[in-house]
């Protein structure tokens, strides 16, 4: 049995549904995130497990024990909000001790738990500060050293590190990680953020429109998507519309052109598809090179173009290449990409073997826009 299950659960607010039947099983000590866009439900649903919303259909069972309807301050769960909400007239100490204190807790025990609160999230010399003394990392911080102080069976953060700054935010992504795991804790984050929930989660819910799209490892969630919007949403993608001409021997066109994808078993002739290629799987060439060395083969694709914008993002380089089927992006490691430049001539060369046809039905295509809107 799941430590903490969720069954069925729907929400409606009117005719709106928030949440549209979902089911979840969570493992003791599993660090388990919703990702999706603004709207999809992912922090219904938290809200709902910490008792802050009353499912309108649907169980939440901790430890086989049924709190669907139990009230939020007899669950035993731990909240950190993104705004904080720390209590501007109490000090980081106090702020931690208030759970404790109203459970009525003996002086010398909340006293020394504190202690070792502000030492665990690296805040031990800030015990005597106000929130207005601290930066906005620190009270993050000091928001979830309270969350912990009541020794929470489940650990829920509803999009924690959105107010901070992108370098605080990777700092402190860690910490929450490295807390969690050392104290074994089960937690369930909610994120827009991809690049967060790859980096920290067990396993990522991917939601849109109320339901899961996909539920699975970081690793498999970006190189083995089920469907178009976990595909899109994930991670940065070359996206080309296409026909299947061939599935035995997965061919597809592209306008006038055809590419090749692994053979598509579970497809027939003439369904309409989009293909999904990660950038860092496409590599350029230049047309001397090509010459010289001929065609690279009939299980890889390649697409003439002209390099129309070059950013040095570090350890990589990202192209923008014009190609016959519209912009298609190459994430190049920056020692190889130091001979191409705007304007010049390429090829842009990936194999069949990185490109993923899912099947785009109209809804599909329908949830590709969202996440285009979202990301604008």
């Amino acid at each position: 049995m799941a430590y903490l299950a969720i069954e069925n659960l729907a929400k409606y607010f009117g005719s709106v549904t928030a949440v549209d039947h979902v089911s979840l099983e969570i493992e003791r000590g599993e660090f388990l995130t919703l990702l999706g866009p603004s709207g999809c439900g992912k922090t219904t649903i938290l809200r709902m497990i910490a008792g802050f919303e009353i499912p309108s259909e649907g169980r939440i069972l901790l430890e086989d024990e049924d709190i669907t309807n139990r009230p939020a301050n007899k669950r035993p769960m731990g909240m950190v909000f993104q705004s904080y909400a720390l209590f501007p007239h109490m000090t980081a100490e106090q702020n931690i001790a208030f759970g404790m204190e109203i459970k009525r807790l003996p002086k010398e025990q909340v006293k020394r738990r504190c202690a070792e609160l502000l030492e665990l999230v690296g805040l031990a010399d800030a015990g005597r500060r106000y929130p207005h003394q601290l930066s906005g990392g620190q009270q993050q911080r000091v928001a979830l050293a309270r969350a912990l102080a009541i020794e929470p069976k489940v650990l829920l953060l509803d999009e924690p590190l959105s107010a901070l700054d992108a370098k605080v935010r990777v700092n402190l992504r860690n910490e929450i990680r490295r807390i969690q795991q050392q104290l074994k804790m089960t937690a369930i984050y909610v994120t827009h953020d991809q690049e967060e929930a790859l980096a920290i989660s067990d396993r990522i819910a991917v939601m849109a429109r109320g339901h899961i799209e996909q539920l699975d490892r970081p690793e498999e969630i970006y190189s083995n998507p089920h469907t178009v919007f976990a595909a899109t949403f994930v991670g940065s993608s070359n996206q080309f519309h296409a026909i299947v001409e061939s599935p035995a021997e997965g061919i597809c066109r592209v306008g006038e052109m055809q590419l090749r994808v692994p053979p598509l078993r579970e497809r027939r002739k003439g369904d309409r598809v989009l293909l999904v290629i990660r950038p860092e799987e496409v590599t350029l060439r230049n047309v001397e090179e090509m010459g010289a060395n001929g065609s690279p083969g009939i299980d890889t694709n390649m697409l003439s173009g002209y390099i129309e914008l070059r950013t040095f993002l570090g350890p990589f380089t990202r192209f923008l290449v014009r190609s016959s089927l519209g912009m298609l992006t190459a994430d190049v490691h920056s020692q190889s990409a130091r001979g191409y430049e705007v304007g010049q001539q390429v090829y842009a060369v990936f194999p069949a073997s990185a490109s993923q046809a899912l099947l785009l039905d109209a809804a599909e295509a329908e949830l590709v826009q969202m996440v285009d809107a979202e990301r604008i």
